[in-house]
Formats: C-alpha cells, sequence, structure tokens
C-alpha cells in the first residue's frame, strides 16, 4: 500500500522513496514483481577463474598475517631495546 493511498502526504513531501527499507528477512518484506526489477543472472566461474580468486584470497590473507607479525615483532624489540632497558 502506497503511502499516498493512506491520506494526503505531510508538508514538504513529495513521496519519494529515499531509502527502500523492503530488506529480505524482515517482517515487511515483500517480493516485487519480474518487471519492476529485472533480476541478472551471472555466469558460473571457470576453473582458471575460480583458482585465480582462491589464490588472490590466499595472497591476500598472507600479505595481512606478514603485516600482523612484523608490527608484533616491532613491538617485541622495541619492548626490550627501548621500554625495558
Amino acid at each position: 500500500m502506497a503511502r499516498h493511498e493512506k491520506g494526503p502526504l505531510p508538508d514538504g513531501d513529495d513521496g519519494r522513496t529515499i531509502a527502500n527499507m523492503n530488506v529480505e528477512g524482515m517482517p515487511w518484506y515483500r517480493e516485487r514483481s519480474q518487471e519492476s526489477e529485472p533480476q541478472t543472472e551471472h555466469d558460473p566461474l571457470t576453473r582458471e577463474q575460480l583458482r585465480a580468486y582462491r589464490w588472490a584470497a590466499v595472497k591476500t590473507a598472507l600479505i595481512v598475517a606478514l603485516v600482523f607479525g612484523a608490527v608484533f615483532a616491532l613491538f617485541i624489540a622495541f619492548c626490550d631495546f627501548v621500554w625495558f632497558k
């Protein structure tokens, strides 16, 4: 039911939707018809694309772990040579 069907709009309200609150999982969720919002289907990833995606994820995780390890090592070195001296 649209807002304008409930009665007149308040002053300053032109009836446009600023943020759509129709979120899947909420009690008020209503599916839209296929005509109003077309669904786009994506092609499944090929084996090469999937392998590249996984390798990129592993490289990213290794870089993050390396950065955390380096920061931890620098902190230990700082504590040993500067702070606790």
